[in-house]
């Protein structure tokens, strides 16, 4: 999963030539958290969780050394403490200029906070040759302490399910990963006027939700196992769809004292709302929102289903988009000092 900064070879009839990596560039695909197993670990281990990595909309970064530090793009105060905490944790002494190209929406469910994190480890880890570490980086950039599957969303992607925290104090382990089906779309139902519950608020939130009944989980735990990930395996969309549509109602039904209902957007609601009752499958919200969830069969079903949402005025003050599974992690690509690009991207 690493690479070493110097690359050697042989010029023809001549002395070796050395490459040295000049700028890494990473980019880190969104996920959709489409619930948990268990937020009160009734069942022995605390919350696990199924996801979706998507192809768009993804955070892409470049890091390259300097003469002293610098950060651009959006969200570059917490871009600047992620690359000061790599660089002590590595033992690094050098300044690295960081520009950050695209980003997700913050607190919109997408996972934008670890991927960006994670991001910056992984580019400076292959700028200066070292192993790739996701599940040790988060720990030490403070993100996963729920879920495990923003670091499963750097080594692979598809639908990947995490096994939640036991007692003992390790990241949450990966125990299921499934490749999305090609031909089938998510659609993104996003609302840039809201931010769901994020920093203190919630940890506030969590503290004061009630017990998360056992036989919830369990239920949940069937669904997917039994009905979820078969259905993907067999491209069953509506075995998949109809499973992850329920673990949205019991998740959402716990949440929803914290952030005003089962969906935190209440113009998100009323589309997904449409969007169940015209033939979408799947139906939910991502971690904490705005961002709500369908799932269609192929592209031109979702284009179908956008144009009639829209028509209806239910899509007024959205950001809808019709997205595709991501069956691979992140995408890494080098540029030598010598004028050579090397990509490398991690999973299928």
């Amino acid at each position: 999963m690493s690479r070493p900064p110097i690359i050697r070879e042989r010029a023809r009839g001549r002395q070796d030539i050395f490459l040295i990596e000049d700028v890494v560039i990473v980019s880190a695909p969104a996920r959709l958290h489409l619930g948990f197993l268990d937020p009160g670990g009734s069942l022995g281990r605390r919350f696990g969780g199924i996801g979706l990595a998507l192809d768009a909309p993804s955070t892409t970064i470049a890091v390259q050394r300097a003469s002293r530090d610098s950060v651009a793009g959006p969200h570059a105060e917490r871009a600047a403490r992620h690359l000061d905490t790599m660089r002590r944790a590595l033992g690094l002494r050098g300044a690295y200029a960081l520009t950050i190209d695209t980003a997700m929406p913050a607190h919109a469910g997408l996972g934008s906070g670890t991927q960006l994190a994670l991001a910056i480890a992984c580019a400076l880890r292959r700028l200066e040759g070292c192993d790739l570490a996701p599940d040790q980086d988060a720990a030490l950039l403070g993100r996963g302490n729920r879920s495990g599957l923003g670091t499963a969303f750097i080594t692979g992607g598809g639908v990947a399910v995490d096994g939640g925290r036991g007692d003992r104090d390790l990241p949450p382990p990966l125990i299921a990963r499934l490749p999305f089906p090609d031909d089938w779309r998510v659609i993104l139902v996003m609302d840039p006027r809201q931010t769901g519950v994020h920093g203190q608020d919630e940890l506030d939130a969590f503290a004061a939700l009630p017990p998360f009944a056992e036989s919830d989980a369990a239920r949940i735990c069937q669904l997917v196992l039994l009905r979820a990930l078969p259905g993907l395996g067999e491209h069953d969309l509506d075995a998949f769809g109809a499973a992850i549509a329920e673990i949205q109602e019991k998740v959402g039904a716990h949440f929803a004292t914290a952030q005003g209902g089962v969906f935190s957007s209440d113009t998100v609601a009323a589309a997904c709302t449409w969007l169940a009752a015209n033939g979408a499958r799947g139906i939910g919200q991502s971690s904490w929102g705005p961002t709500g969830f369908a799932f269609a069969p192929s592209n031109d079903a979702a284009e179908a289903l956008v144009a009639q949402l829209s028509s209806q005025g239910l899509a007024e003050a959205l950001e809808i988009r019709v997205a595709r599974g991501r069956n691979r992690g992140v995408e890494i690509s080098s540029t030598a000092a010598l004028g050579r690009r090397v990509g490398t991207s991690l999973g299928r």
